[in-house]
């Protein structure tokens, strides 16, 4: 975490801690670039002694690590100017703790399924997912997804039979500030569905969200 602010620093740390997190608080740009690796930076960007852009883009240029930036700062041109910049998430103080804890737990997800070596493909039945080459099959034939839809798919095969809620899949294969209709996500498991060719692949949980599963 690099935060300048230790009144907002120390409490944040102490509560991510007991979320079972372990956590490393720094207060300069200088104390960021030179930390030893972690799994997830949580970056401000009023920093005394540089920008947090300029440390998000050093670190992006040598490292994968998930960032999600934390500041006051709530202007568009920033939120964009951030994600440009290679930021995973934005979130603008004041924040909800919780909602903060599902972010880092989102972007830790996400990045889990873009491991720097090349796994094999995923197979559930007669469902083969290849993350690497970003391809689908089903028995043996390739199925055209759209980006989108591919992306939807690939978050389901996650955990084959686990509920994603409509919030996760809008924030994980969409944007998390998606201010769009939740009906998007109908409408392409319609279409996952139907290119499938049985629209059992993808169970629904009315009011909760999807599951994916093999037809039986």
């Amino acid at each position: 975490m690099v935060e300048d602010d230790i009144a907002i620093g120390e409490p944040l740390a102490t509560g991510l801690r007991r979320e079972g997190f372990e956590v490393t608080l720094v207060q300069t740009a200088a104390a960021a670039l030179s930390a030893p690796p972690a799994d997830i930076l949580l970056l401000d960007l009023g920093l005394p002694d540089a920008h947090g852009f300029e440390v998000c883009r050093q670190l992006r240029a040598r490292s994968s690590v998930p960032i999600i930036i934390v500041t006051a700062r709530d202007d568009e041109t920033d939120r964009v100017v951030g994600l440009e910049l290679g930021a995973d998430d934005y979130v603008v103080k004041p924040f909800g703790f919780r909602e903060l804890v599902a972010r880092i737990r989102a972007v830790l997800r996400r990045s889990a399924t873009q491991p720097s070596a090349a796994p094999g493909p995923q197979v559930i039945g007669e469902l083969e997912i290849d993350r690497r080459t970003h391809r689908v099959l089903l028995a043996g034939e390739e199925v055209q997804l759209t980006p989108k839809e591919y992306d939807l798919l690939a978050l389901l095969a996650l955990d084959p039979g686990a509920m994603v809620t409509r919030r996760e899949i809008l924030a994980e294969v969409w944007d998390p500030h998606w201010y769009g209709t939740s009906k998007t996500v109908d409408v392409h498991i319609a279409s996952i569905r139907k290119k499938l060719g049985d629209p059992k692949w993808i169970e629904t949980s009315r009011g909760v969200g999807f599951r994916l599963a093999v037809p039986q």
